[in-house]
């Protein structure tokens, strides 16, 4: 059973016992209605306290159920708050630590609530494309105001218990406890005193109104398309508070169900659900249990003090973590302690950051311009020029002056890291911490572990990892790892498309009408041109067999490279980053064309969409089957916090599982087909034509 029961005195105490945070999984549920009927037919109980144990009331549905016939089984959640309202005897929520989702509706359908100081109170759902499908769109607003609770519904933001406490007429906690460590007591106490109090308050029998009713939701409703134009549900969660205002409780509850079940059908809601669960196995790696040894990481070195360089610094100072970055001159140090200050400073400007944390980050920071200075740090991570001789020498530095144990992590985006692990006596130590520009700004951070690297190593990394606020997804040894081997594919057939009649324009617009937060002529302006022309450069002498338009390498010879010089694949103007379709540059493709012999035809958005995409998919499929990836939704999870895909369509393999890969597979046939395509690419891989012949997905 995953509650507890106890009776102190007069009063019966159930206590959700399902760690991490008491999720409302089938056998809590049974407890707490098991419980609510032993306290009712006992006549020496006067009044019934329900919390949490360990830290947190209730984080809400149990995740392990999800998608199980467990989570709709009786008692439902709605079932045990009506167990809960017809108790006959006064039931006292006390909430503490968390109360999130289905805990805080669990805690509305309570007669009382007290609750800690420091709760983290919230109904989440929103995140999942869903809104509280327990009625929390019909109680909040009753306990807490239709303005309050409708800016908690719609963002699915935690806010702390003492500032809900502070909200004039709020209902929501008849009392706060005066501690956290005093709660329990308390509880007791107040319990006491309400167990002869008749009739019991009940939520449901409370009015939700707004002064100025219409006008004030078709004010909400604008600010909310403006905000979620890709996801239905903040939408939907304005509708049912509306119903709050207008409706009966038991019709605004049935309202409330009603989208709640039409949102669990809706691909945006699939996505973020799968989104969700992702995140949570993008940290486990199968051959390293949680209880793996981790190595202490008290202080980091960095090599190099450039845009990337900078910005993994900051990721460490804004943990707390001591970093000294070195650099071969004097200058480079200072330009680069420049660049993290003016992004500070930014920050403080901006409100987002104040002085005091500010002075502390940058009293955490301290430079040298010697290799032996770094002896002590617990974790390097070098952030220089991507040439393996390059990185030969700074790894043959780092084995000459590193303590033993020290973590040796290389930010290298495409390069071998066990040819760079065999520049050491310690292979063991060394991992690769692939960072995405800005570096302190996204996300992503792929791990990617060498044929040598300890486990202890790779726990310690996704430790870390967890502690700057990334979402770190682990990656094999291959030319470009996850996400950039992937791309390579990607922008391959964006070159394709031009030689065949698109235009930059065309391309990058279909891509972003997708969702994409910029197309692939945008991103490669934004990157720089000339990173992708040394990868073309390379792979001429490395893959010979590899096919590829030359338009993007004759814009390189043009000096092109984006932004940075000012023209790229877009025209841009002095200070602006506004891509100008360019006369040039689409002259020079059509100069092309005819130099090939090409006549252009006419290609609709959606073949641009399914090559893009189903690109990427067919080479995640060879990543998974590779083992580069342990599982698919790790490349989603890649994907969407690193590049940029759209959060709606819940990353490439999870959207081509809503496609249907039989679909899929039938579109890579018809590329095939094309003579200016690369037909050898097209050819499905083998994973995916097994899973679309026996109608399976990759999830």
């Amino acid at each position: 059973m995953s509650a507890d029961y106890k009776v102190h005195g007069d009063v019966a105490v159930i206590t959700m016992n399902n760690p991490p945070v008491n999720g409302l999984g089938y056998a809590t549920r049974v407890g707490l209605t098991d419980g609510l009927a032993q306290a009712n037919a006992d006549a020496a109980v006067k009044a019934i306290v329900i919390t949490g144990a360990g830290k947190a009331f209730s984080g809400g549905a149990d995740i392990k159920e999800f998608g199980t016939p467990k989570a709709l089984a009786e008692p439902n959640l709605l079932s045990v708050i009506l167990a809960v309202e017809n108790s006959a005897k006064p039931v006292v929520a006390a909430i503490h630590s968390v109360a999130m989702g289905g805990g805080l509706e669990l805690a509305l359908g309570c007669h009382y609530r007290i609750a800690a100081p420091g709760t983290s109170v919230a109904l989440p759902e929103v995140k999942l494309g869903l809104i509280p499908g327990a009625g929390g769109t019909q109680r909040l607003p009753r306990v807490l105001g239709v303005e309050a609770a409708l800016n908690m519904i719609v963002s699915g933001e935690p806010v702390k218990s003492e500032l809900l406490a502070q909200i004039p007429g709020q209902k929501l906690f008849d009392k706060m406890a005066a501690s956290p460590e005093s709660l329990a007591e308390e509880a007791l106490a107040f319990a006491k005193s309400v167990a002869d109090a008749r009739p019991l308050p009940l939520v449901r029998d409370l009015k939700a109104k707004h002064p100025l009713g219409d006008a004030y939701f078709q004010f909400a409703r604008n600010m909310v398309k403006g905000m979620a134009k890709n996801f239905p549900a903040p939408a939907k969660c304005v509708d049912a508070v509306e119903a709050a205002t207008k409706k009966k409780f038991d019709e605004g509850m049935v309202y409330e169900r009603e989208i709640f079940t039409a949102l669990m059908f809706t691909p945006e809601c699939r996505a973020l659900r799968h989104l969700f669960v992702a995140e949570r196995a993008a940290s486990k790696i199968p051959d390293v249990p949680d209880d793996t040894p981790k190595r202490e990481i008290k202080s980091v070195a960095v090599i190099g003090a450039g845009t990337m360089g900078g910005g993994i610094s900051m990721n460490f100072l804004n943990a707390g973590i001591p970093v000294k970055i070195l650099e071969m001159k004097q200058e480079a140090l200072d330009k680069g302690l420049a660049t993290i200050r003016k992004n500070y400073e930014a920050q403080v400007k901006k409100g987002k950051l104040k002085q005091d944390k500010y002075d502390q980050r940058m009293a955490l920071l301290s430079t040298t311009l010697s290799y032996d200075d770094l002896k002590d740090a617990d974790l390097v991570i070098e952030a220089v020029f991507e040439e393996m001789g390059v990185k030969e020498k700074v790894f043959k530095e780092l084995d000459r002056v590193m303590k033993p144990g020290a973590i040796l992590a290389s930010n290298t985006s495409t390069l071998d890291v066990n040819k760079i692990a065999s520049f050491t006596k310690r292979p063991q130590d060394v991992v690769g911490m692939h960072f995405f520009s800005p570096a302190n700004v996204m996300k992503l951070l792929e791990v990617v572990r060498g044929e040598k690297t300890a486990k202890d190593v790779l726990a310690t990394v996704m430790v870390i990892g967890k502690k700057i606020k990334k979402t770190s997804v682990v990656s094999g040894v291959c030319d470009g790892f996850i996400g950039n081997r992937m791309i390579e594919q990607y922008s391959r057939q964006a070159g394709f498309l031009l030689d065949e009649g698109a235009t930059p324009q065309q391309v990058d617009r279909a891509i972003e009408k997708f969702g994409f937060a910029m197309g692939p002529f945008r991103m490669g302006d934004l990157a720089g041109n000339d990173i992708g022309w040394a990868i073309r450069k390379r792979r001429a002498t490395e893959r010979a067999d590899m096919k590829y338009s030359k338009t993007a390498d004759k814009l390189c010879e043009l000096g092109r490279f984006g932004q940075k010089t000012g023209a790229g694949w877009y025209d841009y103007q002095a200070g602006k980053r506004d891509a100008i379709p360019s006369e040039l540059v689409n002259k020079m493709i059509e100069d092309h064309r005819k130099e090939l012999g090409i006549t252009p035809r006419k290609i609709s958005d959606e073949e641009i969409v399914q090559r893009l995409v189903f690109a990427l998919v067919n080479e995640g499929a060879h990543i998974v089957e590779d083992g580069i990836a342990s599982r698919a939704s790790d490349i989603d999870m890649v994907y969407l916090t690193g590049y940029g895909f759209p959060m709606h369509r819940g990353g490439p393999m999870m959207y081509a599982d809503q496609v249907g890969l039989f679909n899929v597979v039938q579109a890579m046939k018809r590329f095939q087909r094309n003579p200016l395509d690369d037909a050898k690419f097209w050819e499905p891989a083998p994973l995916l034509a097994k899973l679309a012949a026996e109608g399976k997905t990759f999830s």
